[in-house]
């Protein structure tokens, strides 16, 4: 269990400096995160209790807690970085969320830098990650039906939406996966795990060059081939979140047959024949839904899936299909949906 820093209390000052000094170079009214003291979160989530643990991963540790100053239930992501890239991936994660305002980005509600110790403290999610509602599912938990499916696609299309066209500077997410998509008590989802800074690209590019990219499967060709991302990189991703919606199926799965184990790689040619649509839909719906509207979301899917980064539509005009396809309830068509 993480101890308390006792000795290295002049480093802890001088990092909460930093993260003062650039929060303010960023516009002190842009970030509204509460600074709390290691002592706070180790009480919040009784001193990291393991039974409270919700997450574990390569970043670190999640924990549930509860914050007494605000009488609310929170998670609290513990990190494990040490150093100057550390700090800045620390620091990027607080200047991006404290910035960004949205019902579809998840809410930083504070943080705490210790000695060694970076904490940062989120909205908690009831529902966990979309990775879990869709792939782990147990008796407790019914699949998810069609129209929660396209209200969750259409929740992160407004999302990215939002990083796009609204943030400014623009934000390309670059770490769009179903682990990411968070779902709240009434299955709206919040994107997560903004890390390194992703800011767009400067007038007069059209793409910024990177190499820290995220999970095997969600990233462009352009990435995987050249290391660059634009906003239509993020696009790229949600294709291959939205298909995972539809038909159930993780984007790397080896414990499919070979020729199933790469989602892509197997949908692609079934998304190109009409009559063979359905069979990418997740057999869990028990064929519940409206057959015109999987045509159409199968269509999106497949343009966002486009090798080209200039083909694939932008998420504005994601949002507006959606808008669509999230209208269809208990089987009807929306009537404003073509074939």
């Amino acid at each position: 269990m993480p101890q308390e820093v006792g000795n290295d209390k002049p480093t802890a000052n001088s990092m909460q400096k930093m993260v003062a000094d650039e929060v303010l170079k960023h516009g002190s009214s842009e970030v509204v995160a509460k600074v709390y003291t290691f002592r706070d979160l180790a009480h919040a989530t009784e001193n990291f209790n393991p039974d409270l643990l919700i997450g574990k991963g390569c970043f670190g540790r999640v924990y549930k807690g509860h914050l007494g100053d605000k009488n609310q239930v929170v998670a609290v992501k513990q990190l494990d970085m040490i150093g100057v890239q550390g700090n800045r991936e620390f620091l990027a994660e607080v200047l991006t969320i404290g910035r960004v305002h949205h019902p579809n980005l998840i809410n930083l509600i504070g943080y705490c830098v210790n000695g060694h110790q970076r904490l940062l403290v989120y909205e908690y999610m009831k529902n966990g990650s979309l990775e879990e509602r869709l792939f782990d599912l147990d008796e407790k938990k019914t699949p998810l039906d069609w129209h929660t499916r396209m209200m969750i696609g259409k929740g992160v299309a407004k999302g990215l939406e939002y990083l796009h066209n609204v943030a400014d500077p623009p934000i390309i997410y670059r770490n769009l996966k179903s682990l990411n998509v968070l779902l709240d008590d009434d299955m709206s989802p919040k994107l997560s795990g903004f890390g390194p800074l992703k800011i767009g690209p400067k007038h007069g590019e059209d793409h910024i060059s990177t190499r820290v990219m995220e999970t095997y499967g969600y990233s462009s060709p352009e990435y995987a081939t050249a290391g660059e991302v634009t906003i239509k990189s993020d696009v790229y991703s949600f294709g291959v979140v939205f298909l995972e919606l539809i038909s159930g199926r993780r984007v790397i799965d080896d414990k499919r047959p070979t020729e199933e184990q790469n989602l892509i790689i197997w949908a692609k040619p079934l998304l190109k024949e009409h009559s063979k649509i359905p069979m990418v839909a997740d057999p869990l719906l028990n064929g519940n839904y409206p057959i015109k509207c999987l045509h159409q979301a199968v269509a999106i899917a497949s343009m966002c899936l486009q090798e080209e980064p200039s083909t694939r539509p932008y998420i504005s005009d994601v949002v507006v299909a959606l808008d669509y396809l999230a209208t269809a309830q208990d089987g009807q068509e929306p009537s404003s949906v073509d074939e």
